[in-house]
């Protein structure tokens, strides 16, 4: 059963591969898109599919569906090294999640003003690949389809 995993937040769509980040970039962790953030003020990235809150950092998540498939946001990229400084997260681990629900709030704006890519991979964990639903320039609402795992 295909699985449609919808934005987590609103912006520009990216090519996984123009991200500054050789990991990302290369799909080591699976194919996806980016997305650029709308807007420099507080940005809440909600659960791109139902499922559970696997992994959870101020800084990235994953939440699993039923059917066993892990989908990664990343917000922004080197943004570890914030140590959680200005994100705020609504979440927790092994929490069942439905699909548009609050994960966690940041500033794209201050990520980007100190440096670093707010750039946010959206990444289906280990799949072999996935239907892009919107092309990369093109603005995503938040809660949009945005990508197909078959």
């Amino acid at each position: 059963m295909p699985t449609t995993v919808h934005a987590p937040l609103a912006g520009v769509v990216r090519a996984l591969a123009e991200v500054p980040d050789p990991v990302f970039a290369a799909a080591m962790v699976g194919p996806g898109l980016a997305i650029d953030p709308t807007g420099a003020g507080r940005v809440t990235a909600t659960a791109p599919v139902s499922g559970v809150v696997s992994a959870l950092h101020p800084h990235a998540f994953v939440v699993v569906t039923a059917e066993g498939r892990g989908v990664l946001v990343h917000l922004g990229i080197d943004t570890v090294q914030l140590r959680g400084a200005g994100f705020t997260v609504h979440a927790r681990r092994h929490q069942e999640i439905r699909q548009g629900e609050a994960v966690v709030t940041w500033r794209p704006g201050e990520v980007a003003a100190g440096g670093r890519s707010a750039w946010c991979p959206v990444v289906a964990l280990d799949a072999a690949a996935v239907t892009e639903l919107v092309a990369p320039s093109s603005d995503v609402a938040a809660g949009a389809p945005l990508l197909l795992w078959a």
